[in-house]
């Protein structure tokens, strides 16, 4: 089997990075990012929590998840800027849609990073270095804010590389270089090892990567249980496992996103899911199909994974039947825990025009949400999709 390529791409302090490139594209006459500048929650709601720093904060001591009122005792001339997360998603869908040019394998592991699997890409774009400096340079210099890029033949050594150091840098970690590269590396250093579980490993005397890689596994099974193995292995640069990417390929639509925090708010999750039905239907509509089949799917804070299909009786387009159903099914898969990413889908085309009215169902009724539709379409074409939107997408005070 041919070496894999993998490449993970991952923004450099991105929800600082966006707000400035934002605040920057609407007339702001500094850059935060040179500036003493925090990203921070809402001191009077008790979220008053640095959730990203600039270097020059970063300088002062400033941390994040520290309390507004600890930085600004560090940094008295420290600027707050409030989070964004509808900025965040757009930078993050923009630069997603200028990767899909390189590979249809892309994996989006948080709203900043995501693995492409760049296997198949290797012989329509060339040297996968070459093409990780293009993807670097591309980004910061159309979109304004920088990323670092790692190239490996697996998941594992594409993000220890783009780890190495930042910002705005590419590295590679090829298994010929695990020795070279990783072992030297502190334990705390290896990809999934928590603060606990370092503690253990160094109070066995394991201080390094190497330690880690030439411990005997078993040992390390019988004391962190599966664990053990993982270390074991992601310790010798091993990891199979594969880019989770959704195919939204001529027999199927979906739309996905990464929520920028792990959620358990319901209410917040289904305007997720309403946004996410609206592009589905969108495109749907635009093709001029209904569809027959609906999915669903969860991805949690652990990422573990649900997900479940629905066969209708008749094909459906629109917003609100769309919705209807993804809600159905989410309400079917979800367990009440942290959700990180949501997924909804159709399939089972059918050309709008050959569709056939079922006897038992309201002709006039259908008709009128059709023409309703249609009118919220060339409504959103004229003056673009965020200007017409559903009463329960509305943010209450």
């Amino acid at each position: 089997m041919k070496d894999r390529v993998i490449l993970h791409v991952d923004v450099n302090n991105a929800f600082l990075s966006w707000s400035a490139v934002w605040l920057l594209k609407n007339g702001y006459k500094v850059d935060i990012r040179n500036r003493f500048a925090v990203i921070g929650g809402d001191e009077k709601k008790r979220r008053g929590v640095v959730l990203a720093k600039s270097i020059p904060a970063k300088q002062m001591g400033v941390v994040t998840g520290e309390s507004l009122y600890l930085a600004k005792k560090k940094c008295p001339n420290l600027e707050v800027f409030p989070p964004n997360f509808k900025i965040y998603s757009y930078f993050s869908n923009k630069m997603f849609d200028y990767l899909q040019k390189y590979s249809d394998k892309i994996e989006r592991y948080s709203i900043d990073e995501c693995f492409i699997d760049y296997t198949d890409s290797v012989k329509l774009f060339g040297d996968p270095l070459d093409i990780a400096y293009k993807i670097k340079n591309d980004i910061k210099e159309n979109l304004g804010f920088t990323v670092n890029v790692g190239v490996g033949n697996n998941k594992l050594c594409a993000k220890m590389a783009s780890d190495f150091s930042k910002p705005d840098k590419v590295h590679t970690l090829f298994s010929d270089e695990i020795e070279q590269k990783m072992w030297p590396l502190p334990v705390t250093d290896l990809f999934m090892i928590g603060k606990k579980t370092s503690e253990k490993l160094i109070n066995l005397g394991i201080k390094t990567i190497y330690d880690l890689a030439n411990t005997d596994e078993d040992m390390l099974v019988r004391i962190f249980k599966s664990m053990g193995k993982m270390m074991h292995e992601y310790a010798n640069g091993i990891d199979n496992s594969l880019v989770e990417y959704e195919y939204a390929g001529p027999k199927s639509i979906s739309s996905s996103s990464v929520l920028p925090y792990d959620c358990d708010n319901k209410e917040e999750l289904l305007k997720v899911v309403r946004s996410l039905s609206i592009d589905v239907g969108k495109r749907l509509r635009k093709q001029s199909k209904s569809a027959s089949c609906v999915y669903t799917s969860i991805k949690y804070a652990d990422f573990s994974k649900n997900s479940k299909q629905l066969k209708l009786d008749r094909e459906i387009n629109s917003d609100n039947d769309l919705y209807n159903h993804f809600v159905k099914l989410f309400n079917s898969l979800w367990n009440l825990e942290p959700v990180r990413n949501i997924c909804v889908g159709v399939s089972n085309f059918k050309n709008t025009g050959e569709l056939q009215l079922s006897l038992f169902e309201n002709n006039i009724k259908i008709e009128k949400e059709n023409d309703v539709q249609n009118i919220v379409d060339s409504l959103r074409e004229k003056f673009g999709n965020d200007k017409i939107i559903y009463a329960d997408m509305i943010r209450k005070k």
